[in-house]
């Protein structure tokens, strides 16, 4: 594990927003938005200095949570007004843990684990923040333990609130660990339609002409998101004509298989997922002509922030605004000039 001062600086990102700051009761620019919300009264009233709340936490036998948020983000709301509306969530979470609210378009002053001063913003940018919410756990050395990109439904929040409160980190990886304690019955079957590329998967990427990026889909077999990306939003017809500019490939993430991946290389599928630090279903990864990973999705997304993902890539933007939220915010912006009402939660 990297230190998050390592992380400071290993790691790289965009800019603010100049719409952040005009969200206010969740309306911005007429896009229908409910995330502007208080944070819990029981969250850490932090002063953000975060060795000195390093230090209280590990006095208190507690771990840092890192919440990074943004007014006006619905999958927020979706954390604070269902999963921290749960009574045996909340009393995990404060038996545990020190939650410490971070703005990701915020300016206040951040005092990091080395002393090393910058904004929320900077901060957030820093740690390559892609999706809201955001949460770092850190353990009693300040190390990044888990890190859950984008909103966790209350079944898997609590599996991840146990996989670090347990300090199962030292014992077995969160992918391993969600495998063992997978606690929703799904459909039990994987969504692969017929117009993708079938097993056994040859994904290596020639870059002939005219070849079209690949989106992999890692999805598993009990899985409720899955069903639930298929059932109702891959199945939009906005998004099929989306899907047509992609190959796509929907990966079991632990079938045995063995396949030919993006660059080339054979492997079991299980182990690619492995390897690339796949631990939540459904994850979406594009990659270029030359089998690079350029973008990656792995949250709980509605249709929305689905289509503007697969246009993020597919219209290339991903090589000139490195920011996916200021790419969306564009992109509901334009959508608003042509007399249309975006509902980030449909």
């Amino acid at each position: 594990m990297l230190k998050l001062t390592t992380l400071l600086i290993i790691l790289a990102f965009g800019t603010s927003s100049p719409l952040a700051a005009e969200v206010e009761g969740g309306l911005t620019h007429g896009l229908i938005n409910p995330g502007f919300h208080e944070k819990p009264e029981w969250f850490k009233n932090s002063f953000l200095d975060l060795q000195e709340d390093l230090q209280e936490a590990v006095e208190e036998d507690k771990r840092i949570i890192l919440y990074f948020h943004q007014d006006g983000c619905p999958y927020c709301a979706k954390l604070l007004n269902e999963n921290f509306a749960i009574k045996a969530i909340v009393e995990k979470t404060q038996q545990n843990f020190q939650v410490i609210a971070i703005n990701i378009w915020g300016d206040r002053e951040i005092s990091g684990l080395s002393g090393e001063r910058m904004t929320e913003k900077s901060f957030a940018a820093t740690l390559k923040v892609m999706y809201t919410p955001t949460l770092l756990f850190l353990d009693e050395q300040g190390r990044s333990v888990l890190r859950a990109n984008g909103y966790y439904a209350p079944h898997r929040f609590m599996a991840a609130l146990d996989y670090v409160a347990g300090k199962e980190e030292q014992i077995q990886t969160f992918r391993d660990y969600l495998a063992k304690v997978q606690p929703v019955a799904a459909s039990g079957k994987l969504h692969r339609e017929p117009g993708y590329l079938q097993p056994p998967f040859n994904l290596h990427r020639t870059a002939q002409q005219g070849q079209k990026p690949l989106l992999v889909l890692m999805e598993m077999k009990q899985c409720p998101p899955c069903d639930e990306l298929h059932q109702e939003i891959l199945s939009n017809p906005d998004l099929q004509k989306t899907l047509q500019g992609f190959d796509v490939a929907l990966v079991d993430i632990w079938s045995a298989e063995e396949m030919i991946r993006p660059d080339g290389e054979r492997s079991k599928a299980t182990d690619w997922a492995e390897t690339l630090g796949i631990h939540y279903a459904p994850s979406m990864l594009f990659f270029d002509s030359k089998g690079r990973e350029v973008f990656r999705s792995e949250a709980y997304l509605r249709t929305f922030h689905t289509q503007a993902v697969m246009e993020y890539v597919l219209s290339g933007s991903y090589r000139d605004q490195p920011n996916f939220q200021r790419f969306v915010q564009i992109k509901a912006e334009q959508m608003r000039n042509n007399g249309e009402t975006v509902d980030l939660m449909k």
